[in-house]
């Protein structure tokens, strides 16, 4: 087992003003095949970044074998892991701590907004979401318009795990009328852009006593006037109190922490266990 590289520019120097909670994460996947790969390549945003609202105070993955760390096209903390052995499974780990700012609300960005209007596939907004977010919105583009909108498609799709697959669309979510935090993410997205309001997919963990959420999770960014507000739709929070941010980008392909493709193998298992824990509230003078 081998531990991947730090973080491209990593500092760990700087101290949140506010202070704030303390998280400890432990992500654990396993991939096992039934019969033995010959090729896998697999692509992790399993790290999450210094920001105004979080501090890594330490971060490790372990895995089959050592990789350098890169930026992709959204500044995503990347690794990309190939395996040209013969392999039957693949065990990835990551675990750390993370310091969370419970009282900002909005994030800043140097980068502009303007890259998050662009849809996809996953997240085009269909006649249905466009008139939802018409009827729900009005002409309001402010934050009050958007948190009316989230409570709408909570309602409009109730949390329910195997409603939809990893490859459902926000128009089909939205027309089942049920999903999980993947496509409550997508039509948020769909809506908000068809508004012409940025938005983006965020991937990342929250810390919650619920066990039935004890996996990532997935939310919504989007650009009001000053900066990034977050709109978590599964659990109708605007505030990130508990939320720890892996990556974004504009879809769930975009950001997701494990993705992958493979040569050979056959029929394929994949277990995923997280833990989110809050260690001690952090003060400072």
């Amino acid at each position: 087992m081998h531990r991947a590289d730090p973080s491209p520019g990593a500092d760990r120097a700087r101290i949140l003003s506010g202070g704030g909670m303390k998280l400890s994460i432990r992500h654990d996947t396993t991939y096992s095949y039934a019969d033995e790969v010959c090729t896998s390549i697999q692509f992790l945003r399993l790290t999450p970044q210094d920001s105004q609202r979080q501090q890594v105070l330490q971060w490790q993955l372990e895995l089959p074998r050592r990789v350098r760390a890169q930026r992709d096209p959204y500044g995503n903390i990347l690794h990309v892991m190939t395996l040209d052995e013969p392999h039957g499974a693949i065990i990835l780990t990551a675990f750390g701590e993370v310091q969370i700012d419970e009282s900002r609300e909005v994030e800043g960005d140097s980068q502009s907004p303007l890259p998050f209007l662009r849809t996809s596939h996953l997240s085009a907004a269909d006649a249905a979401l466009c008139d939802f977010a018409r009827q729900h919105c009005g002409a309001g583009r402010d934050r009050a318009a958007l948190t009316e909108l989230m409570h709408a498609l909570a309602e409009h799709m109730p949390y329910r795990p195997g409603a939809t697959g990893v490859g459902s669309t926000a128009a089909q979510a939205f027309a089942g009328g049920a999903g999980v935090c993947q496509d409550h993410t997508h039509a948020f997205l769909a809506c908000a852009r068809s508004l012409g309001i940025p938005a983006r997919y965020v991937s990342g963990y929250l810390c919650t006593e619920d066990a039935s959420h004890l996996a990532s999770h997935a939310w919504a960014e989007a650009w009001l006037d000053d900066g990034w507000y977050s709109f978590d739709v599964t659990n109708r929070l605007t505030r990130p109190e508990r939320h720890l941010k892996l990556a974004v980008g504009l879809d769930y392909l975009d950001a997701c922490p494990v993705r992958g493709m493979r040569r050979g193998g056959g029929a394929e298992q994949m277990h995923a266990q997280v833990q989110v824990s809050s260690m001690v509230q952090v003060q400072h003078q």
